[in-house]
């Protein structure tokens, strides 16, 4: 996985607090910021995807922009396969109602399978439509339909009679899921000499996202640090300039 260096992040961070004369930000107060800056711009992934999703297929600016985005979170795409799925915590106290709670370590899920057929993602209104309405629009095995409502996931193939009875459906447990992970808190970890936090490596944590994106997060810090130290002239700086990486980056 790329990473970018969380010492040099905290030196960048400092070198322009410094040069704009805005205080000096502590370790502990960019460890506190560190992550939210780092899952802001990763939540923005997201976002970004959607859109670019959206767009002609034949748009070479935003074919080239998924594929961008696709490279970034591809360090955070993950597999559970039936064996793993099968070990989630049961959320029904039924075994006819096989249904599971997501993993901690599940973000966001991207893809549910059941024997190889994919599983279309419903809101859970769509979800028990699908399964008590018409026998011709219910789930079947080669048709499967899924729910993930608090962090619950269910997954049905409907049922082989005409009965609109719950009991009557059948639900399964998915044959594999494909999701996102969090990147790990960033972390500078330092010892203190002489009065002075020095970095120690043994105990830092890297931030995970792209390479590309260490300006940004540089600049994402300085604004929510002067936010918490009440800098106001910091988070304009801060925020004028990750409107120009923001800009050269879709350019």
């Amino acid at each position: 996985m790329a990473e970018i260096k969380v010492d040099t992040v905290y030196q960048k961070v400092l070198a322009i607090a410094n040069k704009e004369q805005r205080g000096y930000i502590t370790p502990q107060e960019f460890n506190l910021i560190a992550d939210q800056a780092q899952m802001s711009i990763f939540e923005q992934y997201f976002n970004d995807l959607d859109q670019a999703r959206r767009q002609p297929s034949n748009d070479t600016f935003y074919a080239d922009k998924l594929d961008f985005i696709e490279t970034k979170l591809q360090a955070f795409e993950k597999t559970d396969d039936t064996s793993v799925v099968s070990s989630y915590a049961p959320a029904a106290t039924t075994t006819s109602v096989p249904s599971k709670f997501l993993p901690n370590y599940i973000y966001k899920v991207h893809r549910i399978e059941y024997k190889n057929n994919n599983c279309e993602i419903v809101n859970t209104s769509d979800f028990n439509d699908f399964n008590h309405g018409s026998f011709l629009f219910r789930p079947t095995a080669t048709r499967p339909i899924a729910n993930i409502r608090n962090n619950i996931l269910r997954v049905s193939i409907g049922s082989s009679n005409n009965d609109a009875d719950l009991n009557a459906i059948t639900f399964v447990i998915p044959t594999r899921i494909i999701y996102f992970i969090k990147p790990l808190k960033p972390r500078f970890g330092y010892v203190v000499v002489k009065g002075e936090a020095l970095y120690n490596p043994g105990n830092s944590t890297n931030f995970q996202l792209h390479p590309s994106e260490e300006e940004l997060i540089v600049f994402k810090i300085l604004e929510l640090a002067g936010v918490t130290i009440a800098k106001p002239d910091l988070v304009n700086i801060a925020s004028q300039e990750q409107a120009e990486i923001k800009t050269q980056q879709k350019s």
